[in-house]
C-alpha cells in the first residue's frame, strides 16, 4: 500500500551529550534514579469514568522526578548516535519524527533503566497494578519537537509580551498564552500504561502539556514535565493528545510502554496505533511472544485449579471452563486480528480521532495522597 515518506530528519541539537561527557558505566538505580512521588494522582471516576474501565482505577499522575541529570544525559547520548537517527527513525500522519525500536542493541543504558525493578516498583505503585514493560521493541519510544533559532527567539518574545498582561497561572490548567497545537494528534493508546519522560531542558518552556478528554465529554490539561521528570497516564483508556510547547529550541519525549505483570488481568492491548510506524517483523515477534505466554500461564492456572478439583472428588463446573474456553479463543482471535498482513499496512498512516480545539472546561479532579 501507499506510504507516508520516511523524512531525512536530523535534530537541530546543541550541546549533545556524547559517550564521553555522558559518563560510563551500567545503570545503577542507586545512582540514577531521582525519584519523588508526585504531588498529585487522578483517578478514573474523577475523570468521569468508570473505576473498571481499564485496568487500574488510576488516571494519570502529575509531573514527578524519576530519573538523575546524568541517567538523562545517558539516554540522550545514546538516541543522538548516528545509527539510531540512521535506522530507527519513522514519522506518521499524527507525529512528525518518531525514534522506536532502539533499544536494547544501540541503547543499553536506556534498556536497564527501564527494566530495573526499582524503576518498574515505582512506575507500579503510580499506577495501581503491578505492570512490565510492554516488551523490547516498545521501551524509550521518542518523539522529537524542533525548532529554529529564530522560531524559537520569535516564540520567546510573544510569551515576554505576554508575561505583561498575564500574571503566572500555577493551577493544573497552564497559562494564557499557550499553544494549542498538538504534537501528537488525538489518540488512544495501543497499550494500558505510558510513562513519559522529558529528555529537554525546559527552563524556557511554555505550555507543552497533555490534554485529555473526561468521560462526560470535557478536556483537562495536566502539565507537562520538566528534565528527568516523568508523567504515568493509563492512557489505553483516556483519549488524549501532547500539546506544543514554546519558547524552547526542542521538546525530547521519551515514551514506555507498560502492561499489566499478571497473565490474568485483563488485556486489550492492539497495535493499531504502532504498527504503521515499527519493523513489523520485530514488533509481531515481540508481540506474538508475550500473547502466548499469557495464554500458556492462563493454561497453566486454570490445569491446576482443574487438576486440584478432581483429585478433591469435586464434579466439574462445566460452564466456568467453557467460560473460560470462549475467553481464551476471544484471546487467540484478537491476536491474530493484530498482526495484519505487511502488504495490507500502510506505513506512517494513523486513523486520527476527529481534532477540536483544546478548550478546557471546569472540570477539575479531586487530589488524591502521593504514591508513596
Amino acid at each position: 500500500m501507499a506510504a507516508v515518506p520516511i523524512p531525512k530528519f536530523r535534530p537541530i541539537i546543541e550541546n549533545v551529550a556524547t559517550p564521553q561527557t555522558a559518563g560510563s558505566g551500567e545503570f545503577d538505580s542507586k545512582k540514577h534514579l531521582n525519584f519523588s512521588p508526585p504531588s498529585e494522582v487522578v483517578m478514573m471516576k474523577d475523570l468521569g469514568y468508570a473505576d473498571d474501565c481499564g485496568v487500574s482505577p488510576v488516571a494519570v499522575s502529575q509531573p514527578f522526578p524519576l530519573f538523575s541529570k546524568e541517567a538523562i544525559r545517558r539516554m540522550r547520548s545514546e538516541i543522538m548516535k548516528p545509527e539510531v537517527l540512521d535506522k530507527c527513525t519513522y514519522r506518521s500522519n499524527i507525529a512528525a519524527s518518531q525514534l522506536r525500536g532502539y533499544a536494547p542493541k544501540y541503547a543499553p543504558f536506556t534498556y536497564d533503566a527501564w527494566s530495573n525493578p526499582d524503576t518498574l516498583s515505582i512506575i507500579s505503585k503510580i499506577a495501581g497494578v503491578d505492570l512490565v514493560p510492554q516488551f523490547d521493541y516498545e521501551i524509550g519510544h521518542i518523539n522529537f519537537s524542533v525548532k529554529s533559532d529564530e522560531e524559537t527567539n520569535a516564540e520567546i518574545g510573544m510569551i515576554n509580551k505576554q508575561k505583561e498582561f498575564f500574571a503566572d497561572d500555577e493551577g493544573i490548567a497552564g497559562c494564557p498564552w499557550e499553544d494549542d497545537k498538538p504534537v501528537v494528534g488525538w489518540h488512544n493508546d495501543s497499550y494500558p500504561f505510558v510513562c513519559v519522560l522529558m529528555l529537554s531542558d525546559c527552563t524556557n518552556m511554555v505550555g507543552g502539556e497533555t490534554a485529555l478528554r473526561t468521560g462526560t465529554g470535557g478536556i483537562i490539561k495536566v502539565r507537562g514535565p520538566q528534565m528527568g521528570c516523568a508523567v504515568v497516564l493509563q492512557g489505553r483508556y483516556i483519549t488524549h493528545q501532547a500539546l506544543r510547547a514554546l519558547g524552547a529550541k526542542e521538546r525530547i519525549t521519551s515514551v514506555t510502554s507498560f502492561r499489566p505483570k499478571s497473565a490474568l488481568l485483563r488485556d486489550d492491548t492492539e497495535l493499531r496505533t504502532v504498527r504503521p510506524i515499527s519493523d513489523l517483523s520485530r514488533l509481531y515477534y515481540d508481540f506474538a511472544e508475550y500473547r502466548l505466554e499469557n495464554l500458556e500461564e492462563r493454561t497453566r492456572v486454570r490445569l491446576k485449579e482443574l487438576r486440584e478439583r478432581r483429585r478433591a472428588g469435586k464434579k466439574i463446573d462445566t460452564v466456568a471452563l467453557k467460560k473460560w474456553m470462549t475467553e481464551q479463543l476471544a484471546f487467540l482471535e484478537h491476536t491474530n486480528g493484530e498482526i495484519v498482513e505487511e502488504d495490507k499496512v500502510m506505513t506512517g498512516y494513523i486513523d486520527e480521532i476527529p481534532d477540536e480545539p483544546v478548550e478546557e472546561t471546569d472540570e477539575r479532579p479531586t487530589k488524591r495522597a502521593r504514591a508513596e
